[in-house]
């Protein structure tokens, strides 16, 4: 495929605070990022580096502008959001934000797998699971919990529920 992977067009997403007043988190921010290529936000606490993800991911609705996937405007209803969430994920700074500290770190990974209908049964699922633990460096890790990890490996296997 041409063209640039994500591109956001004048994306604004705006709170509501009470009184009439509101909070312009995102106001406006343009960006492309082609094909193979990296973007960092940066920017000082508060500044909307993370709200600007979350409206890509339709976590937060964008009260303007639009973003588009592969040429094509992201379709925010439901089933958009379910298909969007096959193709995009974030990857949180905090990796304890998006481990379960009660369940293992293969029934983490594994999670998204059974929520999108991937590798259906239970041993391919688990197979997949042990692959990409492999990939980032966990192999023998599916039985940890995420307090077992120190804070790089926490981080490695939520890359591994964002690479399904």
């Amino acid at each position: 495929m041409s063209g640039p992977l994500l591109e956001a067009r004048d994306l604004e997403v705006h709170f509501p605070v009470g009184g009439g007043a509101v909070v312009r988190a995102v106001d406006g921010v343009s960006f492309v990022v082609e094909r193979g290529k990296t973007l960092g936000l940066v920017g000082e606490s508060g500044s909307g580096k993370s709200t600007i993800g979350l409206s890509i991911l339709g976590l937060e609705r964008p009260t303007g502008g639009q973003v588009l996937l592969d040429g094509s405007e992201l379709d925010f209803s439901r089933k958009g959001l379910r298909e969007l969430r096959t193709k995009a994920t974030m990857v949180f700074q905090d990796p304890n934000a998006s481990l379960n500290p009660r369940r293992s770190v293969g029934a983490s990974v594994r999670e998204p797998l059974e929520i999108h209908g991937l590798h259906p049964g239970r041993e391919a699922r688990v197979a997949r699971v042990g692959e990409l633990l492999d990939l980032v460096g966990l192999t023998g890790f599916a039985d940890k919990r995420p307090s077992e990890l120190s804070g790089g490996m926490r981080q490695r296997a939520s890359l591994c529920r964002s690479i399904i």
